[in-house]
């Protein structure tokens, strides 16, 4: 699909420029031919004037060696003074011209009806215009080939500028055309894993809550305290799935600005204390040691149970992932014009290659400790889009084997 995308997207750019430059290089003919016409027009009336005498004064002159000589670089031209019934009467030209050149240029021109016009002849491109006397005609010829010649290498020119600037342009729009597909693709691929994963996710509740009721089904004489523990299995699966299903829409309004929270100044120091106390104790029953450094009365402008539930996240997820016996520390403290909040525990770490993927929707670096824990791979991804919203940053450091740090910047 995307090959097919791309291609259509070079087609077209090459289409459309294409048909630009044949439009400017047609104007650029079509100007160049004009003025080229122009020139020739003016030239033929120039030499029409200069030989135009009476018929009985006119006297063809004889061209000697020194006038040939020096006329070499002047364009080649002739007259002819005819009668009315075509026969040449004198002719005029300061080249040596035998009178069959003539007598072919005159039949040429008096046969086409015309009294301007070109013709080919032997080779050479002629011009001519014609002036018509009650005895008979005058005809001015004009050697054109060099015009022609330049109107020629013009067309050649454009097509071989045409054809190199194509062949540029087609490896340039392809350079750009995979980097302009290469976020949709990216865009695509993480959809179709987000659906995929999210599938994965709903199918492990729903069979455990579909054998359970079949268990109930098959033990329908049983009372309800013997099969309270499958009701119970139930519950806690609907439970799970409950949550799945509003991260999931809380992600979903998010991507496309559907919550409107209320925001307002609010004390973020009371607000991290609150969430520790809460977490206090489940940390100490893990084993793991609490570390806080809190400055008092740090205040910030925003929804203060969304921020709640960002250091909640982050609190949980540092709760899953320190080793036995280790510790985690928390600091709220002003940094510059912003407030920092750090999260830190002790741990394997995150890998390098795994840095920008980590609040990526269902990403999990160990996915089974993550499902035994009860996580979805969310988490993550919903403090990063409340912290967005808070025009805040959240970015993360980690040492393999040693530490892994969360740090989110709030506006103060």
């Amino acid at each position: 699909m995307f090959k097919e995308l791309k291609n259509k997207f070079l087609l077209l750019n090459l289409v459309t420029i294409s048909i630009m430059m044949m439009i400017a290089f047609s104007s650029i003919y079509l100007i160049t031919y004009n003025n080229v016409h122009r020139d020739i027009d003016m030239q033929l009336h120039k030499i029409s004037q200069f030989n135009q005498k009476p018929k009985e004064d006119f006297k063809e002159p004889k061209p000697n060696d020194d006038n040939t000589q020096s006329s070499q670089d002047r364009s080649l031209s002739f007259s002819l003074i005819t009668d009315k019934e075509g026969t040449i009467i004198s002719s005029f030209s300061i080249f040596a011209m035998d009178e069959d050149s003539f007598e072919n240029a005159k039949k040429v021109a008096l046969s086409k009806n015309s009294t301007t016009g070109e013709f080919k002849l032997d080779g050479t491109h002629w011009a001519y215009i014609t002036e018509s006397y009650d005895a008979g005609h005058r005809i001015v010829f004009l050697d054109i080939t060099s015009q022609q010649g330049i109107l020629t290498n013009l067309i050649y020119t454009f097509l071989a500028v045409a054809f190199v600037t194509l062949i540029f342009i087609f490896f340039i729009s392809r350079f750009f055309a995979n980097k302009t597909i290469q976020p949709i693709k990216n865009a695509f691929d993480k959809q179709k894993q987000f659906i995929a994963d999210a599938s994965h996710e709903l199918k492990t509740p729903l069979a455990v809550i579909n054998t359970n009721v079949d268990v109930l089904l098959t033990n329908g004489e049983d009372n309800i305290k013997e099969g309270s523990k499958w009701l119970y299995y139930i519950k806690s699966e609907v439970e799970r799935m409950t949550k799945l299903t509003n991260d999931l829409l809380y992600l979903t309004q998010v991507d496309y600005s559907d919550i409107n929270m209320i925001f307002s100044d609010f004390n973020l120091s009371e607000a991290v204390e609150n969430v520790l106390l809460t977490m206090e104790a489940v940390i100490f029953e893990n084993n793991i040691s609490l570390q806080y450094n809190i400055d008092p009365n740090l205040k910030t402008y925003g929804n203060s149970e969304q921020i709640k539930q960002v250091v909640m996240i982050l609190l949980d997820n540092a709760l899953k992932y320190t080793n036995s016996m280790g510790s985690v520390t928390v600091n709220l403290k002003k940094y510059q014009n912003n407030i920092l909040l750090s999260v830190a525990n002790t741990g394997k770490g995150i890998p390098e290659e795994c840095m920008d993927e980590i609040f990526d929707r269902f990403y999990r670096i160990d996915k089974s400790r993550s499902r035994n824990n009860g996580g979805y791979g969310l988490g993550l991804a919903i403090a990063k889009a409340i912290v967005k919203q808070h025009k805040g940053k959240i970015s993360v450091k980690s040492i393999l084997g040693e530490k892994t740090i969360f740090s989110v910047e709030f506006p103060c």
